[in-house]
């Protein structure tokens, strides 16, 4: 069994084991190093965090198709963890795009990657019901051609995106995992009632919740005890480390201080880290 299917074996019995795993998002090799060296068991990309790294917005297409597997490499060589990608919607609006993405994903090493059903523009942004699913419905397609098991997210973005409507984006994610995704992710619930609704929505198709929202106090143990099977962190991690390299740099400006070197990690412990 060659290294790529060890990972998605791995990956799937991630989510058919009991319980919830965190998958934390890293953005680049670095700090996918050292999620890897606390004890997680698999990773996620963010586009948000790369986009972020390179001085750019997310969603908003800044980022292309080829950007985003190049990235994501970086991430899968660097440990040997399973990885899989935010593919954001596909890099395109039609079925067979989504389709071609999974398999240009495939072929950079992920073993799982996500669809989404924001379309990417201010003025119509989530796709119409039909076409999300369908487009769904070939990333599935695609992923079940491979010759190891491709664990497919589909993703119902109303909640990011001002339409706080529960119950189409239940409706959706319900008829995403009849299209086939292996995992349902509505990003941006934030009570116990929703993610409860979503879990028993799609129930026994396990559940990704996205942490690392502000006003969201939610633990894992809370999480798991509601059914959630999968939780990941999007890009808050990387809005953490920004926030922290914010405050130092107006320390240095506003206060002529350098006391933010006391939370830093040392030199010789990132040295000792990347040299493994």
């Amino acid at each position: 069994m060659d290294v790529q299917t060890l990972r998605a074996e791995a990956f799937k019995a991630l989510h058919e084991r009991d319980g919830a795993f965190v998958i934390p998002n890293p953005w680049d090799a670095g700090s996918a190093k050292l999620l890897a060296s606390l004890g997680f068991e698999a990773l996620a990309t963010t586009s948000a965090g790369l986009a972020f790294s390179l001085g750019r917005p997310d969603a908003e297409g800044a980022l292309s198709l080829d950007e985003t597997l190049d990235n994501a490499g970086v991430i899968v060589d660097a440990t040997p963890l399973p990885v899989a990608a935010d593919l954001e919607n596909g890099f395109g609006d039609l079925p067979e795009q989504c389709a071609q993405t999974i398999l240009r994903a495939a072929e950079t090493g992920l073993v799982g990657g996500s669809i989404e059903d924001a379309t990417g523009h201010a003025d119509a942004p989530i796709y119409d019901f039909e076409l999300a699913v369908a487009r769904v419905r070939a990333a599935v397609q695609a992923a079940r051609s491979l010759p190891f098991p491709f664990t497919l997210c589909a993703r119902a973005e109303n909640l990011l995106h001002g339409r706080l409507d529960l119950d189409d984006t239940v409706r959706r994610l319900q008829a995403f995992a009849e299209a086939g995704a292996d995992v349902l992710y509505a990003p941006g619930l934030r009570t116990v009632d929703e993610v409860r609704a979503v879990v028993q929505a799609v129930a026994p198709k396990p559940v990704n919740v996205l942490m690392g929202l502000a006003g969201v106090p939610l633990s894992v143990n809370q999480l798991q005890d509601l059914g959630v099977r999968r939780i990941s962190v999007g890009s808050s991690l990387a809005r953490a480390a920004l926030g922290a390299l914010q405050r130092a740099a107006l320390e240095i400006r506003e206060q002529g201080t350098f006391s933010y070197g006391e939370q830093a990690l040392s030199f010789a412990q990132l040295n000792d880290l990347f040299r493994r």
